[in-house]
């Protein structure tokens, strides 16, 4: 089990905060830790920023996650990683989609060539808007409270798709299925980054399977071929319990 001392703590939307720390090690975009808070358990966790300074963005869904974003500066934080597959390195110009918290996992790919495609349910929860190029990001929120109202798919009507060299997704499951069903008959390359229930995050448990594959080993980014034979991708998953459900 690593450990770090949180160096500072900044508060991005009303629940969503980012913790920075020092961790010499190399993380690519796209990996993920196992973060653990005492008495609640350990949640996989992707890391927003990856260069010399290091850090979670932090949305409070649960107890373990509750946990986590009240800590503060001078207070440590324990994990364990970096697993899974990261982000495929390309030159050229790519697409960002986010929904919600899914941001966190793709603000390392933001760049000069990034256009970025962000989803949230009202304004106050966007998160890195303002880290793209002038002119190079669009928002859709499903209030419509700020840029374009509905989902992904409604930003996705104005953008030529075709005209991206490589197109990274992170955000809930409904969002990323709806997308790749937009996608699946274009000539695009693309590579989603999936989210299930993680107990170990190093293949021994089983509980983030879909169709054979483990998303702790074998992902959690996928390319659009290998989500073509995914036939539980968008439709079951697994609880806690290992009982199997709709995703919906």
């Amino acid at each position: 089990m690593i450990h770090a001392e949180i160096i500072r703590k900044e508060k991005l939307t009303p629940t969503v905060s980012t913790l920075y720390f020092h961790w010499n090690a190399d993380v690519k975009p796209g990996q993920f830790v196992m973060v653990w808070a005492p008495g609640t358990g350990e949640i996989p966790m992707s890391l927003s920023h990856i260069g010399k300074e290091k850090a979670f963005t932090i949305k409070n869904y649960g107890p373990s996650s509750d946990m986590l974003i009240k800590l503060e500066p001078g207070q440590k934080i324990f994990f364990r990683g970096p697993y899974g597959r990261p982000f495929s390195a390309v030159n050229g110009k790519t697409l960002l989609i986010g929904g919600g918290s899914g941001m966190a996992s793709l603000h390392p790919l933001i760049s000069r060539n990034a256009f970025g495609l962000i989803a949230a349910r009202t304004r106050e929860e966007i998160l890195f808007m303002d880290e793209f190029e002038s002119g190079n990001v669009s928002v859709t929120t499903d209030d419509g409270t700020f840029g374009i109202r509905g989902n992904v798919l409604a930003g996705l009507k104005d953008l030529d798709v075709d005209s991206f060299d490589m197109i990274y997704a992170c955000g809930p499951e409904v969002m990323l299925y709806n997308l790749y069903k937009h996608l699946k008959d274009k000539n695009v390359n693309a590579e989603l980054s999936l989210e299930r229930l993680m107990k170990c995050g190093i293949g021994v448990c089983d509980s983030c399977s879909i169709n054979g594959f483990q998303l702790c080993r074998d992902g959690p980014t996928f390319t659009m071929d290998q989500l073509r034979y995914m036939n539980e991708f968008g439709t079951e998953k697994l609880t806690f319990s290992g009982t199997r459900v709709s995703v919906h």
